[in-house]
């Protein structure tokens, strides 16, 4: 089965971009929003979307310099504001009350969205992100995307085989993958170069705000406050970024659940059938 494609103009500081989108299911569904991570890309969804399509339309955008979406031209637009309004135009095509699933970034995209007034969502699930981003786990980001965008082993890659490689590698804590599943993400993981080698499919820039200042504890206690729908909270068993502290205090809003991901750490891939049960369950 093979997802169908389509795009959404926005406005972006003075000019209209795209941002591209796959979909699965019954148009005339219910409709998912499924947001990716910093460095990924809708398709990293295919597996959940899939189990999930016999009730819901599932809807997993390319945010901003990734995927199939237009790269902004000035980096310092790389920012989770403008991510949000991206995401507001997909909302407003869509029209109706959504469900959503957020992975990292796109849980921050989420709680965001879900706080405001005369919001849309209905049900929120985030996926290894809360309401505090500790400065250690965004010192690992940072350094993390410096490498990828000044190291040549980082940076391009002969084929597709040493591209899943580096992927194994710095995504580990995605958890106990299939070879399929790896070769998968791979494949949607990469874009070709002039010279004919390979690079990931994001905007290197996109790393740029995030580089550019000492990372700080991000509170986001505000955001979490004013979520008032159900939400179910995914931590992978040992991650840096979705500290057990946080969890537990987040717990103490009603409405809130929670799902403990073994032998993952930060982020979770949503590929494993319990997890994606506990999703189904939830939004259910």
């Amino acid at each position: 089965m093979e997802p169908r494609t389509g795009a959404v103009r926005y406005l972006l500081a003075g000019a209209f971009h795209s941002m591209a989108y796959v979909e699965w299911g019954d148009p005339a569904a219910l409709p998912l929003i499924c947001v990716h991570g910093l460095t990924r890309n809708g398709r990293d969804f295919d597996v959940l979307a899939q189990a999930l399509t016999p009730r819901y339309r599932v809807i997993c955008p390319d945010l901003p310099g990734r995927g199939a979406s237009d790269w902004l031209p000035d980096p310092n637009l790389y920012q989770p504001p403008n991510y949000v309004a991206a995401l507001s135009h997909l909302l407003a095509a869509i029209g109706q009350p959504v469900a959503w699933v957020g992975t990292s970034l796109g849980g921050i995209c989420g709680m965001a969205v879900a706080a405001a007034a005369g919001q849309p969502i209905t049900r929120l699930v985030l996926n290894d992100v809360g309401a505090f981003i500790p400065a250690a786990a965004l010192c690992r980001i940072r350094d993390y995307l410096v490498l990828a965008a000044s190291s040549p082993q980082s940076s391009s890659f002969a084929d597709l085989a040493e591209l899943e490689q580096h992927l194994r590698a710095i995504h580990a804590p995605f958890g106990e993958l299939t070879d399929e599943q790896w070769a998968h993400l791979a494949r949607h993981s990469a874009r070709t170069l002039p010279d004919g080698r390979l690079a990931l499919n994001y905007d290197p820039a996109i790393g740029d705000p995030i580089s550019a200042v000492e990372p700080q504890d991000v509170p986001l206690w505000t955001f979490w406050a004013a979520v008032s729908i159900p939400v179910l909270v995914l931590r992978g068993e040992t991650s840096d970024l979705l500290l057990p502290e946080t969890v537990e205090q987040m717990q103490a809003r009603p409405g809130t659940q929670t799902h403990i991901v073994p032998n993952a750490g930060h982020a979770p891939a949503l590929m494993d059938g319990p997890t994606i049960e506990a999703i189904a369950r939830f939004l259910a």
